[in-house]
């Protein structure tokens, strides 16, 4: 079970990454770890702060002959992405993450493992507890729920934290150091209807599964060419509709607006005449999505089941506009920066598709280096909506994090590093959302880097957090700090 972990080097990290994955922290619901982390920071005799909307501070002195050294503040936040397969039984609100070993790396089983950020959190409060390190004075601030809307981070006051140097440990990548992020808004859609009750007799009711897909973190993991399972099964809809009489009566696709989405379901009706040969284009439609993501997707499953008539359909006009709203959506890449070859500017992630009570909701995810191109993308997509008739409304957008090639915490960090491991680490600019951005329109004067172990997948199940890195990041941590 998951307590092997702990026996994992260094040993102070994991054990107290194991006791975050022992309480639920899904985004919107942080008293428990809030409370663990400050309870943690009391019976140390640090000075521990909890602002307005539920941040956490602790506050270490410096080591004896250091009190004069910058302030460092090592920053990572406490809430993780909600993610679990269709097939397993899991509830984030009272179940415990089951973590466990799986060669070089940490896994969980079938769920997200909430490395994104717990592991960053770990190497926080490791520092915190360890009196045998050099260091200035150091502060350790955990926010929360940056998943949806980045509340910690937005709510964070002048004059909370001390830092000169923000140390944040949420990045992905052991070896490369981040030094400016993509900002993010999203869009709200929504198609008002009143429900059609009139179902032609000898109409027979199909669920459309599609399932299997690797999903991912719409930041960190939309360069990779996923498949979206949202475009997926709208475009097997579309042609039901077109060319065998199906009719929409409920779609659920995907969960959250950072997630690439992995999984969606439809209910159609169909003349009964036409079910046979609604199977067969089930089955063709699922060779075609194998062999277009052949190398991407090894275990798409699209399948069709018999269910019960259902008691309404969407509106004709509607389920027309919709799908034409969906197949028209840009989704996934959209432009590159020149400045750091290989790294996306602007992309955009169809989160999000559902029907319920007279309602269906579209999310949509635009993340962009460019605050022009993201308001460029964002009209656009409101554009192709807004002719389907939808109403688009704009929410949760941030800003980006500005990089800074001559930050002397990057000069020193790329020099620590090159004298650590014999190689010169890579500067980057990350695509995913960070907390520096917002952090930084507090704290303008701050000095900021953002740096973390090998993580892969996050936000979906496939998570996992490479267990030699970790090793590698602890000491990288601890000798940046023995430095400043």
């Amino acid at each position: 079970m998951s307590a092997e972990i702990k026996n994992l080097s260094p040993k102070p990290v994991w054990d107290y990454f194991y006791n975050l994955t022992q309480i639920p922290r899904p985004t919107g619901h942080m008293e428990a770890v809030t409370r663990y982390v400050a309870t943690f920071g009391k019976e140390l005799g640090l000075e521990t702060l909890q602002d307005e909307v539920g941040n956490v501070l602790i506050r270490k002195p410096a080591t004896p002959g250091r009190e004069g050294h910058k302030t460092v503040t090592l920053q990572s936040h406490l809430d993780m992405v909600p993610q679990k397969n269709s097939s397993v039984k899991h509830d984030f609100l009272t179940d415990p993450i089951d973590a466990y070993i799986d060669g070089d790396w940490v896994k969980a089983r079938e769920t997200t493992l909430g490395a994104d950020n717990g592991i960053g959190a770990a190497f926080a409060m490791a520092v915190l507890a360890d009196n045998t390190l050099q260091h200035g004075p150091i502060e350790a601030l955990f926010t929360i729920d940056e998943e949806e809307g980045m509340d910690g981070a937005f709510g964070l006051k002048p004059n909370f934290l001390k830092g000169d140097i923000l140390l944040n440990c949420d990045s992905e990548e052991e070896g490369e150091l981040f030094v400016g992020c993509a900002g993010g808004a999203d869009l709200n859609i929504s198609f008002q209807f009143k429900e059609d009750t009139y179902i032609p007799e000898g109409d027979t009711a199909v669920k459309l599964s599609l399932t299997g897909l690797k999903g991912g973190h719409s930041g960190v993991d939309i360069h990779l060419g996923r498949a979206n399972a949202n475009k997926l099964i709208f475009r097997f809809i579309k042609e039901a509709v077109c060319d065998y009489g199906a009719r929409l009566a409920s779609i659920d696709g995907g969960s959250l607006r950072n997630a690439i989405p992995r999984e969606a379901f439809a209910i159609i009706t169909i003349p009964g005449d036409n079910v046979e040969a609604l199977w067969e284009l089930v089955s063709d439609y699922q060779d075609t999505f194998r062999s277009e993501y052949k190398g991407i997707e090894e275990s798409i499953h699209f399948v069709a089941e018999m269910v019960d008539l259902p008691k309404t359909l969407v509106p004709e006009e509607i389920q027309d506009d919709l799908i034409n709203a969906i197949e028209g959506c840009q989704n996934g890449v959209i432009s590159m920066l020149s400045d750091f070859p290989g790294t996306v500017e602007s992309s955009s992630n169809l989160a999000i598709v559902r029907t319920a009570n007279e309602l269906i909701e579209v999310k949509i995810l635009v993340r962009s280096s460019s605050e022009s191109r993201k308001y460029s993308v964002c009209s656009s997509l409101e554009s192709v909506f807004a002719l389907a008739g939808a109403r688009v409304e704009y929410g949760g957008a941030y800003n980006g994090w500005e990089p800074n090639i001559n930050s002397p915490i990057l000069k020193l960090m790329k020099k620590t590093y090159q004298d650590l491991f014999g190689k010169e680490p890579s500067v980057k600019v990350m695509h995913a959302g960070l907390e520096c951005g917002i952090i930084q329109g507090a704290y303008p004067q701050m000095d900021m880097i953002s740096i973390g172990p090998d993580l892969q997948h996050p936000h979906s199940p496939d998570e996992r957090v490479n267990i030699p890195s970790v090793e590698r990041v602890w000491t990288f941590i601890t000798e940046v700090l023995n430095r400043i």
